[in-house]
């Protein structure tokens, strides 16, 4: 499974509508609307969460993913020490990091690429990804 800033995880691209998802991974293990009645279906085999924007027409907008496959160009990410992870992320342009503490929890978050790495303990536990905002202040959508 393979992060691709900015346009999404594996063969998941932002703008995505729940039936495209499902036809590739098939029913999600939960499906449930969130306070803002955003779609969200859960994958646990994938250890994915998926965000349908309904304020977007339902298109697939944020992931979580917590997959110890999870990699860039081949390198692994979750399970990793943090400053590693980040240190490999240099060369996709990803070097400004706003880091935000809760107790043992960190988020390093680089808001142009719009990613979220999680860490406890000081390695990576999941990783956030949202669709990109453009110029003209409209979501980017990766999938027509």
């Amino acid at each position: 499974m393979e992060l691709k800033p900015k346009f999404g995880i594996d063969r998941l691209l932002f703008g995505m509508k729940e039936d495209n998802v499902k036809a590739l991974y098939g029913e999600p293990d939960k499906r449930f609307k969130d306070d803002e009645k955003n779609v969200i279906l859960v994958y646990h085999e994938l250890q994915l969460r998926l965000t349908f924007y309904q304020d977007e027409d339902f298109r697939l907008g944020y992931i979580i993913c917590a997959d110890p496959k999870l990699n860039i160009s081949g390198e692994l990410l979750i399970g990793k020490e943090i400053v590693a992870v980040k240190k490999k992320l240099e060369v996709f342009h990803l070097t400004k990091w706003e880091i935000e503490e809760f107790d043992i929890t960190e988020n390093h978050f680089n808001e142009e690429h719009w990613i979220i790495l999680q860490s406890e303990f000081g390695k990576v536990i999941k990783i956030e990804i949202g669709a990109i905002i453009n110029d003209a202040d409209e979501f980017d959508w990766r999938f027509e």
